[in-house]
């Protein structure tokens, strides 16, 4: 009775209900399961933006045999590949669409400034690689950014490069002109 009386007043100064005194609690069936702890959501840790000392986020995008270093940064939407605007040096607007793949999805067209060095490859096989290098400085530079872009597949590298040729072929799979006589 008078444990009773000090949980009662413990339980006033701590302003919470009183608990039930243990021999009114009922026991648990010894043969009934223990009911397992509720899982624990924890939201996925967002990433840190990752940027260099001007304010530049840093990215490398391949396709083929071509390698983009890209750099991203706020600005007017100008993009330059080897020094030059991307209308001069990807002269197909198909080209530039797909450069420009990773701001349409994301919503951002015209907020970055893109600077852009491509070595090898040909035409279409660079655009992919700065698509790909865009993708992965914008990630970078926000990185809320990250699901958007990644669902629409511009994260991942496109592993298709050309087969190689095999010797008694003309090239991968085309054979020489066979002649019956």
């Amino acid at each position: 009775m008078a444990d009773e009386k000090a949980v009662s007043e413990l339980a006033e100064l701590t302003k919470q209900p009183a608990a039930a005194p243990a021999a009114e609690a009922p026991a648990p069936a010894a043969d009934a399961p223990a009911a397992p702890p509720p899982p624990v959501q924890e939201a996925a840790p967002l990433r840190e933006q990752q940027l260099d000392k001007y304010g530049r986020a840093y990215a490398t995008g391949r396709r083929k045999d071509a390698v983009a270093r890209v750099w991203l940064k706020a600005g007017s939407g100008k993009i330059v590949v080897n020094g030059r605007e991307q209308e001069t040096y990807f002269a197909r607007a198909t080209l530039r669409l797909v450069i420009n793949q990773p701001f349409d999805v994301s919503d951002r067209r015209g907020q970055y400034d893109v600077v852009a060095t491509v070595i090898g490859g040909g035409l279409s096989g660079q655009a992919g690689a700065v698509k790909h290098g865009i993708a992965q400085a914008l990630t970078r530079y926000e990185p809320a950014l990250r699901g958007v872009v990644k669902q629409a597949g511009f994260l991942t590298r496109d592993p298709r490069v050309v087969e190689r040729k095999k010797y008694g072929r003309a090239k991968a799979r085309r054979s020489f002109q066979f002649s019956k006589r």
